[in-house]
């Protein structure tokens, strides 16, 4: 998927089929809805995002009174989250542009995928992780989609995003975020909890000699 969504953010590059959508989307951002689409760009830039990962994650340990289990939902979120920085860089996209309401301050940065999409929804999948009840799930997954769609059509509404962006922004968390939890969920944290238990055992060992 990783290797799918680089050569599509080449290609959307070079022959920007989204662009007469961007455009079409971006003439909506007047009034009370573009400033809503602004607050929603502004309340998940990076350093809002981060600290509503450490937030929602001390909530994660309060209600669990488990570390490895905040740890985890803090972990998937932010594998899922951060090396998506690493294919913006490669593609290379220019943001938006000739657009009848342009964003500013002008984001300078490449554009394909959209950070803050790659966000929302990874906090969403780590979010579902955690939910054992399948009713629960499913009306969880229901409304963070909706979460998703809505953040997704804002920042195409601001003009920060094609709507490529956004769309892959999305595949790349569905295919990241398992491969995040395999790694520092059943990998790294089980390790971590192994060699625990057995400094714990062998202190233990200790003491009773």
């Amino acid at each position: 998927m990783v290797v799918f969504l680089a050569v599509v953010g080449f290609v959307v590059r070079a022959f920007p089929a989204d662009a007469s959508l961007s455009a079409t989307l971006n003439v909506l951002h007047i009034g009370a809805l573009g400033a809503l689409c602004t607050a929603v760009y502004t309340v998940f830039e990076p350093v809002p995002a981060i600290l509503l990962t450490v937030v929602i994650t001390g909530i994660v340990l309060a209600r669990t009174r488990q570390l490895q289990v905040a740890a985890a939902f803090a972990g998937v979120v932010a594998l899922t989250w951060l090396p998506s920085a690493a294919l913006k860089i490669i593609v290379g996209r220019p943001r938006p542009h000739g657009l009848t309401h342009p964003f500013g301050p002008a984001q300078v940065d490449a554009s394909f995928p959209s950070g803050h999409v790659v966000f929302v929804t990874a906090l969403l999948l780590a979010a579902l992780m955690l939910i054992a009840d399948r009713r629960r799930r499913r009306l969880a997954a229901l409304l963070g989609a909706v979460g998703v769609v809505a953040v997704a059509t804002a920042l195409c509404i601001d003009g920060v995003h094609w709507p490529a962006d956004v769309v892959a922004s999305v595949l790349w968390a569905l295919a990241v975020a398992p491969a995040a939890r395999l790694l520092w969920v059943d990998v790294v944290l089980r390790r971590a909890a192994a060699r625990l238990e057995q400094t714990g055992r062998h202190r233990s060992g200790d003491s009773r000699r």
